[in-house]
């Protein structure tokens, strides 16, 4: 009896083919939005995640903050025995990577572009996840005398070499005439600048020729696998607070990032998102509803001579009620399968428009879909009860 209702059902459907397609349209807009906006997050999510990776897995790295040491008022910066004390010290580092920083003009020929200066340790290739595309590395040569030899970013080679090997070539950085070494691989953006525009040279050559002292910016510290990152960073501020002179009544004079935990917090932040946004889309659903509502008590309303033929000629109310009903949840359910066909393309095309990663969710397509059966269920149930109840002899008198 089931299939025979589905069948009659498709049947009306298909006599009032416009109107069942204005009908559904809530539905349709509803379940396509929420699908949408759900894969779009994801993509969002992942491609955050991608890039905060992208900065180095599992590191920690650590910044001069607040603080006071001999009444000066700017925070103490790290020094080089830290880093060796980090080295030693400290279980479960797989690389420190000392960092001071500079800005300076690249030019080559009649080419510059404004480069990010980096002076590190050939750990920062490491705890940064780097892949050379051509050439090598520090030497302990270099690093110990501080040569003026630089490995570059994409961006880099692009705009001063174009198609040319930068390998065993020189350009002018600032003032500091330096021999590219190696190429970086192409990174992604991480959102706060362009890591390929990025120069890294010995941390000596950083320290004498651009900034001009002994100083340590920044230390980044890469955590060993098998490790727990929370135990080494507990065990690195004990460590710290140590060699900074630091009483226990006395704050941190330094900063902490912990990369793993960043990335949490951003995925937890875009999950919320997300599912904020997805739920002002369901709203379309609630007025989709409310349309096949308002369709189907139409719908009664012009069969209500036959419902009373039904009726009288031995029909059962459920009978009735169930005809009705399912009629509503086809409705319903053709809407969702329609929405979810729609927000298909609209999330590829949009995550290809905004070079994300499609992220398809079997999960939310089933969920909406479901979503849209059950509102077929809810909102058809009172116009197929009212045909249910209709008393056959005034259903037949009714013109």
């Amino acid at each position: 009896m089931l299939f025979t209702t589905l069948l009659l059902s498709l049947r009306e459907i298909r006599r009032h083919l416009l109107r069942s397609f204005l009908t559904t349209l809530g539905i349709i807009i509803g379940v396509a939005a929420v699908i949408t906006m759900v894969t779009l997050g994801n993509g969002v999510s992942v491609s955050v995640q991608q890039s905060i990776s992208s900065l180095g897995n599992n590191t920690l790295t650590v910044f001069p903050s607040g603080g006071r040491r001999g009444g000066g008022n700017a925070p103490p910066q790290f020094e080089n025995a830290d880093i060796l004390a980090i080295r030693q010290q400290v279980s479960g580092v797989g690389a420190v990577a000392p960092q001071a920083s500079a800005s300076a003009l690249a030019v080559r020929n009649a080419q510059n572009w404004q480069a990010s200066v980096t002076g590190s340790s050939n750990d920062y290739f490491d705890a940064q996840n780097l892949e050379f595309a051509g050439g090598r590395r520090f030497t302990d040569a270099e690093q110990t005398a501080g040569k003026s030899v630089c490995v570059i970013g994409d961006t880099i080679r692009a705009n001063l070499f174009a198609n040319d090997d930068p390998v065993g070539q020189r350009f002018r950085l600032g003032t500091v005439s330096c021999e590219v070494i190696g190429v970086l691989k192409k990174r992604d953006n991480a959102g706060f600048s362009d890591p390929n525009s990025t120069v890294v040279l010995p941390l000596k050559t950083v320290q004498r020729r651009f900034v001009g002292n002994q100083n340590v910016l920044a230390i980044q510290v890469a955590v060993a696998p098998g490790y727990d990152t929370a135990v080494v960073k507990q065990s690195l501020t004990a460590l710290l607070r140590e060699r900074r002179h630091l009483t226990p009544d006395q704050p941190n004079n330094f900063d902490i990032f912990d990369s793993a935990e960043f990335a949490a917090t951003i995925q937890n932040q875009m999950a919320q998102m997300t599912t904020f946004v997805a739920a002002i889309a369901a709203v379309s659903l609630l007025v989709g509803g409310i349309g096949i509502m308002n369709i189907m008590l139409v719908s009664v309303t012009e069969r209500t001579r036959e419902i009373g033929i039904r009726l009288a000629i031995g029909a059962l109310g459920k009978e009735v009620l169930l005809q009705f009903l399912v009629e509503a949840v086809a409705l319903s359910c053709l809407g969702g399968m329609i929405g979810m066909v729609l927000a298909f393309f609209a999330s590829w095309g949009l995550a290809t428009l905004a070079t994300l990663p499609f992220q398809f969710d079997l999960s939310i397509n089933l969920i909406s879909f479901g979503i849209s059966a059950l509102i077929g269920i809810v909102f058809g149930f009172f116009p197929a009860r009212r045909a249910a109840a209709l008393n056959p002899i005034d259903a037949l008198r009714h013109e």
